[in-house]
C-alpha cells in the first residue's frame, strides 16, 4: 500500500508549489493550467543568466509546462531549457514543428511542413534539449490564424503528416501530438490519430473558434491558446485596449493583461495558458492571474465583448 505521505498531490508541483491555475491534464499528465512560452528568451540573449534565472524562477512558482521550439533563436532558446529544466522539477516540455528557423531571410522563420522535414525537426529539437523523447510535440500547420501561409511543396496534406508524427509517437520519440493553427475541420479528420492538444490563435477579442473550443472539450483535448491577449501583429485588436477589460480590472485592482488571462481560464476547464514574457515582473503577474476569481457580472460584462477576425496572414 502507498503511503498518503507519497501520493502526489495534484493542486502541487513536483516542488511543491500551489499549481497556478489549479490542475489540469495535459498529454496524459498533471499540469498547471498556467504555464510558459519561452519564444520570448531570445531577447535575453545577451542575458544568459538572466534567462536562465527567469526559468528557474517560472518553476519556484508553480510553472511546470513550457513551450518551446526549436526555431525560437535557432535552438538558443531549447539550450536555455536543456541547461536549466532538470528532470527532477517535473516539467512538461512541449515543443513544435512545422517550421525552421530561417535567420537571414525577411522574417526569421520558414515553413518545413514536408514530412521529411517534419522527422528532422523533432531530432533536431531532441538533440538541443538534451533529452531521448519529448513529452507533447505540436504540428504547427497553416490553415487558420495570423502567420504565413504554405505554398508549393509546403502544401502537404494532413494525412501525410500525421502518419510521420503518429509513427514517431510509436518510436518513442514524441510522447503525444498536438495541433497548431488548424481549422475546425482538420482537426475533426485528425482526432483517430490521437491528438493531445490543439494551440490556436485565441483570447477574449479573438473567439472565431469557439466550436473547435467546444469540440475540445467534449473529445478532452487540451486547448492551448496563443496569442492569448491579442494584438501580436499589426491589425490585430488587443485585449488590453478594450473598455471592459480596463474597467474591469480597474474594479478589481489588477491589471488587464491579468483579466485577460484570468477569463480564458474561465472560459473552459481545459484551457492551459502559456503566457511569454523576457521579464521577472511580467511573468509573476502572469502567474497571479491564474489565482483570481472572478464574479458573475465581470464574467458578463467580458463575454459581451465582440470577436474580431485573427486571420492576418504575413508576407
Amino acid at each position: 500500500m502507498t503511503s498518503s505521505s507519497s501520493t502526489p498531490r495534484p493542486e502541487v508541483t513536483a516542488s511543491g508549489a500551489t499549481r497556478p491555475g489549479g490542475p489540469g491534464l495535459l498529454a496524459g499528465r498533471t499540469v498547471s493550467r498556467v504555464g510558459y512560452g519561452a519564444m520570448q528568451l531570445e531577447r535575453l540573449r545577451q542575458d544568459r543568466g538572466g534567462a536562465l534565472a527567469l526559468l528557474r524562477r517560472a518553476v519556484e512558482l508553480g510553472v511546470d509546462h513550457i513551450d518551446t521550439a526549436q526555431f525560437y533563436g535557432d535552438g538558443f532558446v531549447n539550450g536555455l531549457i536543456r541547461e536549466a529544466i532538470h528532470p527532477e522539477d517535473g516539467v512538461l516540455v512541449a515543443s513544435k514543428v512545422g517550421a525552421d528557423a530561417d535567420p537571414g531571410g525577411p522574417i526569421p522563420l520558414r515553413l518545413a511542413q514536408r514530412p521529411e522535414q517534419l522527422r528532422a525537426s523533432v531530432e533536431d529539437n531532441l538533440v538541443s534539449l538534451g533529452v531521448d523523447r519529448i513529452p507533447l510535440v505540436n504540428l504547427r500547420r497553416t490553415d487558420a490564424g495570423p502567420g504565413l501561409r504554405a505554398e508549393g511543396d509546403q502544401v502537404v496534406g494532413i494525412d501525410d503528416q500525421l502518419a510521420v508524427m503518429v509513427g514517431m509517437r510509436d518510436e518513442g520519440k514524441i510522447g503525444a501530438i498536438g495541433l497548431s493553427s488548424v481549422t475546425l475541420d482538420v482537426l475533426r479528420h485528425a482526432i483517430p490519430a490521437g491528438i493531445a492538444c490543439v494551440q490556436n490563435a485565441y483570447s477574449l477579442v479573438a473567439r472565431g473558434d469557439e466550436d473547435m473550443l467546444e469540440l475540445c472539450v467534449a473529445e478532452g483535448i487540451a486547448w492551448v491558446p496563443y496569442f492569448p491577449l491579442g494584438g501580436a501583429f499589426p491589425g490585430l485588436t488587443k485585449v488590453t485596449d478594450e473598455p471592459a477589460v480596463t474597467a474591469g480590472a480597474r474594479a478589481l485592482g489588477i491589471t488587464p493583461s491579468q483579466l485577460g488571462l484570468a477569463w480564458l481560464l474561465c472560459h473552459a476547464p481545459n484551457v492551459h495558458l502559456i503566457p511569454g514574457t523576457a521579464d521577472a515582473g511580467h511573468l509573476e503577474a502572469n502567474v497571479a492571474a491564474g489565482t483570481l476569481a472572478l464574479d458573475d457580472a465581470t464574467i458578463a460584462a467580458l463575454d459581451a465583448v465582440p470577436s474580431r477576425s485573427v486571420d492576418i496572414p504575413l508576407s
